[in-house]
């Protein structure tokens, strides 16, 4: 691991602490978990977004403008306003993402629930997500937290990974499969 990337790790681990111990103070968890979940599907989904957030061309005080116009419109607490303003007043904007990785895996963490990634070939409603998580989770005898994921390029079948276990049920591995075992021959 190169010394810049560990760096960005520590860095974003720390502001996802001090998020973390002022939502608790504040008695606002579960409130700031669900806005840097906001936040995070912003990201994820918005091109712009992501954008304004890493070009260096835009001056932190148009970055804060945005921000705080995203975080009226979006009902954001003032904890959130205020910490998002915080880490553009201290440039580290940029650690966005890393920053909210973090204070999920620390939110999680303390409820004492197992990571999971779930990836699947078509788009699952939110219904049949929690079919899976509640089966998981009994099998597992533990809480789940899914990072769910569409991927068209599957073209079938889901991947499920927690932890070390992984389970790939799409037809693109099957194939990758067929494909190198037809090699060998």
């Amino acid at each position: 691991m190169s010394g810049k990337s560990t760096f960005s790790n520590s860095t974003s681990k720390s502001y996802a602490l001090a998020l973390y111990e002022l939502s608790k103070e504040g008695s606002t968890l579960t409130k700031v978990e669900e806005e840097v979940r906001a936040l995070n599907k912003l990201l994820n989904e918005s091109k712009d977004f992501k954008e304004v957030i890493l070009n260096p061309m835009i001056t932190k005080e148009d970055k804060q403008k945005i921000l705080f116009k995203i975080s009226d419109q979006s009902n954001f607490s003032e904890t959130i306003k205020k910490f998002l303003g915080f880490i553009t007043t201290k440039n580290r904007l940029f650690f966005l993402e890393k920053i909210i990785e973090s204070f999920l895996n620390l939110v999680s963490a303390n409820k004492g629930e197992v990571k999971a990634k779930l990836i699947s070939s078509k788009e699952l409603t939110k219904g049949q997500q929690e079919k899976i998580k509640s089966e998981l989770s009994e099998k597992f005898k533990s809480p789940l937290n899914i990072d769910y994921k569409y991927d068209p390029g599957l073209i079938g079948g889901l991947t499920i990974q927690i932890g070390s276990v992984m389970v790939d049920t799409s037809i693109k591995t099957k194939l990758k499969k067929l494909e190198k075992n037809m090699v060998e021959i």
